[in-house]
């Protein structure tokens, strides 16, 4: 689920905390980025659960209105298409998802008047009225239609991403990701499914170590860096430079140098690419042309050492 880029952004913000905090405690500072890029799955859990509660929110709601005398003429019946088909079947029925929101203690239970209230939003929409009265009957259709809600109804609904704000400070910068997970998870389920085809947290192992041996070393080479960056930065004073900044370009030092395996272009284009989501217009220029002089020397004290195949001797600009 996450990918590289994304694993760097989580050992920005660590670090950014932890400088700031003045810790020198680097196992603490590992937990922390661990417990970061975890909080992420939390968020695409929550996500996938809100389907199937959803579906029980909206069985609720009708039942009610029938105990109470309410008819809604033949919608009645049409409306349970809403909470009895496929696709629900295939998130209630999941093992996995169920274990895994037990395990990380992830449920709406308390949070039941959000869900109705979203629900009687999707309720009034074109698609929800058109999905209930179509006669058609399919897995292709269901997905089709709970992909379109998510979207323009759960994506968009204010309160919940209120509910997400509060519940964790990480999630903000996950949102993005996490919807594109749980679209894509909905769209994988296909006939027949026995479980959910959930994503995976990282997409290998050496993901997670590539995370934490990027904050390790980066704090752990901090203070070279700093005369490094001071060389290319003679008419600026280092502690007036934005610490977000700083702290970015020793980051892509710690990948030139410490990561034989990353090539020098990809190392550049992803800071300056996280330079645009974290710094300014100016502050993206100004590493950029930093990191460049940086390279420049580096590659001719031969201090960068690429392994591996297409890397050897070969010069990037």
């Amino acid at each position: 689920m996450l990918n590289r880029r994304h694993l760097r952004v989580k050992v920005l913000q660590v670090l950014y905390a932890f400088f700031q905090s003045d810790s020198n405690d680097l196992e603490e500072g590992e937990k922390e980025l661990l417990f970061n890029i975890e909080k992420a799955y939390d968020l695409y859990l929550h996500q996938l659960l809100l389907f199937s509660e959803l579906a029980y929110v909206a069985d609720k709601y009708i039942e009610k209105k029938k105990s109470v005398g309410i008819t809604f003429k033949k919608d009645t019946l049409l409306e349970k298409k809403f909470y009895e088909n496929d696709l629900i079947k295939t998130i209630l029925d999941s093992k996995a998802l169920s274990v895994k929101c037990k395990d990380r203690k992830i449920s709406w239970s308390e949070n039941y008047d959000l869900i109705r209230k979203l629900f009687l939003q999707i309720r009034k929409t074109e698609p929800y009225k058109n999905y209930i009265n179509s006669k058609n009957k399919s897995l292709k259709e269901d997905k089709k239609f709970f992909l379109k809600i998510f979207y323009k109804c759960i994506c968009e609904f204010e309160m919940l991403h209120h509910f997400y704000e509060e519940k964790s400070i990480y999630w903000i910068d996950d949102w993005e990701l996490v919807v594109k997970a749980t679209a894509k998870t909905i769209d994988l389920i296909s006939e027949n499914d026995q479980e959910l085809p959930l994503a995976s947290l990282y997409k290998d192992d050496e993901d997670k170590k590539f995370a934490c041996q990027l904050f390790g070393k980066t704090v752990l080479n901090y203070k070279e860096f700093d005369s490094m960056i001071e060389n290319k930065t003679k008419n600026w004073d280092i502690d007036r430079i934005a610490i977000m900044d700083i702290i970015l370009m020793k980051m892509a030092l710690t990948e030139l140098i410490k990561f034989p395996e990353i090539p020098i272009k990809v190392t550049l284009n992803e800071y300056i690419e996280i330079s645009k989501m974290y710094s300014s217009q100016k502050s993206k220029v100004f590493i950029n042309g930093v990191l460049d002089k940086l390279v420049e020397e580096l590659e001719k004290d031969n201090k960068i050492k690429k392994e591996g195949k297409g890397l050897i001797n070969k010069t990037y600009s």
